[in-house]
């Protein structure tokens, strides 16, 4: 008798569950293949092919992009330093965050392609020109990246050591400059302080950049990282900061990334992202970007989560406008997480495409 109350119970849930899902993910297979007939991501919806996405960013910046190609094509890094000489750090702070970000995980790509040569260009920048801030402030962060991308290597500790040294130099070259404190954090993180050491670090940035999103962000990791705390300590954080953020301001979208953070690595509820909790961070987030400035730089990251999550919540519809936006560029979280960005990408985006049109065809 147990025996069939547990069959019975198996039949159901694939019935329910199971099925479903495998008739979304073929349909979605459908939309990027191309095989199905009514699912077609690169014609109906003028999607980009999985082809032609651009991993480097998480939104459109010709300037930056140029740069970033000028560098790797002839080695020259003068682009790149006079894009940052001309990216104000008071009003534009969180743009010049991203091109900082960006450019040294150009360098760190070049490298992992090409061990000992690739990324060349960061190297003459710092020896020729050792006094320029935006050098300093790029090779910091190419550090941390390098650094986290193989946190058991034998070198850790020292190139995190290094990318200290070298954020202190950024520091005293552009002492305005609240971009080498942010970039200070992702060294704090890589190192392991405590928590007190921490938080004087982070007081010091939020003093100078109350609202700067991609300081938020680099806090966040932080609080989200297993060595630290717990998910309690993260969600408060991201809740915190919220909460006092005034209008205009993405910081509503933090709960989102705090709750991504702390996501089971396994997920077969599909209640899950149905609950109060992933509803309440998606629509904070899809307040913020609704009312933040259309060109801010950090926009494009919270548009990226919010698609995944409302993929997940198969609220199709909303994640297609989420696609709409940024498509094109998908150097994000949670793309970048994964070890081929450009497939999840795609594939997500074609299950947002496959439940779309299923919704629409049975109305």
């Amino acid at each position: 008798m147990e025996f069939l109350l547990i069959l019975l119970v198996v039949t159901l849930v694939c019935g329910l569950v199971v099925v479903p899902a495998l008739r979304r993910r073929r349909a979605a297979q459908a939309a990027v293949t191309g095989a199905g007939p009514a699912t077609d991501p690169f014609g109906a919806h003028a999607f980009v092919p999985p082809g032609q996405l651009d991993v480097r960013l998480p939104g459109p910046d010709p300037q930056l992009l140029a740069a970033v190609d000028e560098a790797r094509r002839t080695q020259d890094w003068k682009p790149a330093s006079a894009l940052l000489r001309g990216t104000d750090a008071g009003s534009a702070a969180e743009l010049r965050w991203q091109r900082v970000q960006t450019l040294a995980g150009a360098a760190v790509r070049e490298l992992a392609e090409a061990p000992g040569t690739g990324g060349m260009w960061l190297r003459h920048w710092r020896v020729v020109a050792p006094e320029d801030a935006g050098g300093a402030m790029v090779q910091a962060e190419f550090l941390v990246q390098q650094a986290l991308r193989d946190p058991s290597s034998q070198d850790y500790r020292m190139i995190l050591e290094e990318a200290r040294t070298v954020c202190a130099e950024a520091a005293r070259l552009a002492p305005d400059d609240v971009v080498p404190d942010i970039v200070g954090l992702g060294v704090a993180r890589g190192q392991g302080v405590s928590e007190a050491e921490f938080q004087s670090a982070w007081e010091a940035v939020v003093a100078r950049a109350p609202q700067h999103m991609g300081a938020h962000l680099a806090a966040l990791r932080y609080w989200s990282a297993k060595w630290h705390g717990s998910q309690e300590r993260a969600e408060a954080f991201a809740r915190g900061a919220a909460a006092g953020a005034p209008q205009g301001s993405l910081l509503p979208a933090l709960p989102l990334f705090a709750v991504h953070d702390h996501l089971p690595d396994v997920q077969l509820v599909r209640s899950l992202f149905q609950s109060t909790v992933v509803r309440d961070a998606i629509e904070a987030a899809q307040y913020a970007v609704t009312h933040a400035p259309d060109d801010h730089p950090v926009a494009p990251h919270v548009r990226h989560l919010l698609a995944w999550f409302l993929v997940r919540a198969e609220r199709h519809g909303e994640a297609l406008e989420q696609f709409r936006k940024v498509d094109g560029h998908i150097g994000a979280v949670p793309w970048t997480y994964e070890p081929d960005p450009v497939a999840a990408y795609a594939t997500c985006r074609a299950v947002a495409v496959a439940g779309w049109e299923s919704g629409r065809n049975a109305g």
